[in-house]
């Protein structure tokens, strides 16, 4: 039974190892010039990034995404986030995220943080 609950706890904070590296609440700030195209719970210029993380990429209904983004086969974890946010055109030649990427690793792990809040 021991086993039971420590595996169910293990389990359970899972979700939260995956975002040890970021700092959410600097992420949120770090986040401020996604807000331009994004949104938590509504498409806008980007698709809504309520529950990203987890989430096939180019799957949001009511969301216009490129065929590259679509036929990606990507889910959307902490690594192809990370490679994702830092250079869009290059993890996925032929997107339409008009968009150049954070260089800064730091911001860009804050940001992967703060986007595994938003569920």
């Amino acid at each position: 039974m021991r086993h039971l609950i420590l595996g169910a706890a293990f389990a359970a904070l899972l979700p939260f190892a995956a975002h040890a590296e970021g700092d959410a609440a600097a992420g949120e700030k770090a986040f401020a010039p996604c807000k331009a195209c994004h949104a938590f719970g509504k498409n806008g210029a980007g698709p809504d990034l309520k529950g990203v993380v987890g989430r096939k990429a180019g799957s949001h209904e009511g969301f216009n995404y490129s065929d590259a983004l679509k036929n990606s086969g990507l889910t959307w974890d902490e690594a192809s986030l990370k490679e994702w946010i830092t250079d869009p055109k290059k993890k996925v030649p032929g997107n339409k995220m008009m968009y150049a990427g954070i260089k800064d690793e730091k911001k860009v792990g804050d940001i992967i943080a703060y986007l595994g809040t938003q569920k």
